[in-house]
């Protein structure tokens, strides 16, 4: 089966070159609705955490924290859906072929249902086996089990999302994106208040405000796609079930789901170590895992430009874009990390009291902050290096290399964990941070060979 790298590349050969310029102003302006967008996941994070934190019950965190890893591993595996579809509808604005655009988001939309309707078929065998892998205590599975039948049924509302996203992210409507998200997570925070507290649901009313948030916000990006798509033409089916077309869609999913799943589990497995040691501990890494996904969502505004910059440069066949694209990225990128982590030393404290009232997390917290606050500094460079190599497509890369971060960081919890306890767990995310951005930018020179041919 051909490389995903080799299909793009080929695919515009003989294409003209359509020569566009990348400025610190047009990345930021693509990056700031992406980052404002991707910083509302993390704090509908903190606000649920925050609800079940507000019921004193460690066990309610903890089940909230395993729950939601679940729930992670079961959609971002699909989170081609989002990546991938961002890289190929950039690709096609590129070469300014319309048809392509709209293909695009039909095929993903298609995936979406099928996909979606597969997960539901199969969630009892899927929180079977998660269960007999984390076997957490008696109450947090108990917890978590509840959140868990709870949120799978919004499965092809959560897929079509990530497909509505990544298409308008990769056509540069980064405003529109960052209004789905908006809807999706505004709602849910809204909901989860409401249910969750007033209601008194508990961990049941933040995963029900998670399902009716995920089918609002479905319906207002279809809506808002149909906009901006224009006058719609339903393609021949042809169009959509063409094989070459669904071959490099099967390579590139295949690619960036394993990456995702890989991700993911080392996350799973993060959580999984932490629960070792105790419940006061799970809870904490719990709390402190949301200053790495708050940093994580900011530095994915940044990659996201670099996303449809990179793909929109391959599309038009034109290397100074792509050039210009990575280094801006990396430099803007490299400064909101910075700052990101001076934050979190000076603030962690009083975020951490915010989310949670017992006091013994908040102790044990308080020691492992400076762990988690340096996590946008070691995982700059991997998050850029996936935006760039989602957007040029270059997926059968980047998944060989997570496997090689995944490798490292194994052998880094083996050799750190036993004599370092939880020290050793975060230093091991450290390692596989590194790992991943290092390994994935020593492999874009001879990539941009093949794509755009050798510098002249």
């Amino acid at each position: 089966m051909m490389p995903v790298e080799a299909n793009a590349a080929s695919g515009s050969e003989g294409a003209p070159v359509r020569p566009f310029q990348v400025t610190s102003a047009m990345v930021l302006k693509l990056a700031l609705p992406m980052t404002l967008a991707y910083l509302t996941t993390p704090i509908l994070g903190l606000v649920d955490t925050a609800v079940v934190g507000r019921l004193d019950d460690a066990a309610l965190i903890g089940g909230l924290a395993v729950g939601a890893v679940i729930m992670d591993l079961v959609f971002a595996t699909f989170n081609f859906q989002r990546s991938g579809t961002t890289g190929l509808a950039a690709q096609a604005v590129g070469a300014n072929d319309s048809n392509a655009i709209r293909d695009v988001l039909l095929r993903a939309l298609a995936v979406s249902l099928i996909a979606g309707l597969i997960l539901l078929a199969a969630s009892p065998l899927l929180l079977w086996a998660a269960m007999k892998l984390m076997a957490p205590g008696t109450a947090v599975a108990a917890a978590a089990t509840s959140y868990f039948l709870l949120r799978i049924t919004g499965a092809p509302f959560a897929l079509a999302n990530y497909a509505i996203l990544g298409w308008l992210t990769g056509l540069g409507r980064t405003g529109l994106a960052l209004l789905v998200q908006l809807v999706l997570n505004g709602f849910n925070i809204v909901l989860s208040i409401w249910l969750g507290l007033s209601l008194g649901w508990g961990i049941a009313g933040v995963a029900v405000a998670t399902v009716i948030s995920e089918i609002i916000a479905t319906v207002i990006g279809l809506a808002i796609c149909y906009r901006v798509i224009g006058r719609f033409t339903f393609p021949a089916w042809s169009a959509i079930v063409d094989t070459g077309q669904l071959l490099r869609l099967a390579n590139l999913n295949a690619d960036i789901m394993l990456r995702s799943f890989l991700l993911l589990f080392a996350f799973a497995v993060f959580t999984m170590q932490g629960a070792r040691f105790g419940e006061t501990m799970l809870a904490a890494n719990a709390v402190l895992m949301h200053f790495f996904l708050i940093g994580g969502y900011f530095l994915d505004g940044l990659a996201t430009a670099a996303e449809q910059v990179s793909g929109r440069a391959i599309g038009a066949r034109y290397r100074p874009a792509f050039m210009r694209g990575l280094w801006l990225t990396l430099f803007w990128d490299g400064l909101l990390a910075a700052g990101l982590s001076l934050f979190f030393l000076g603030f962690g404290n009083a975020i951490v009291a915010l989310i949670t009232t017992l006091e013994e997390v908040r102790e044990t917290a308080a020691q492992w902050l400076v762990y988690a606050a340096m996590t946008p500094l070691t995982g700059v460079l991997a998050f850029l290096m996936d935006g760039i190599f989602i957007g040029a497509t270059w997926s059968r890369t980047m998944s060989r290399m997570m496997i090689v971060s995944f490798a490292a960081y194994c052998l880094a919890l083996f050799l750190l964990v036993e004599p370092l306890g939880n020290a050793g767990l975060w230093l091991s995310l450290h390692v596989f941070l590194l790992v991943r951005g290092l390994s994935l930018a020593l492999r874009i020179a001879p990539l941009l060979a093949a794509s755009f041919g050798p510098v002249r």
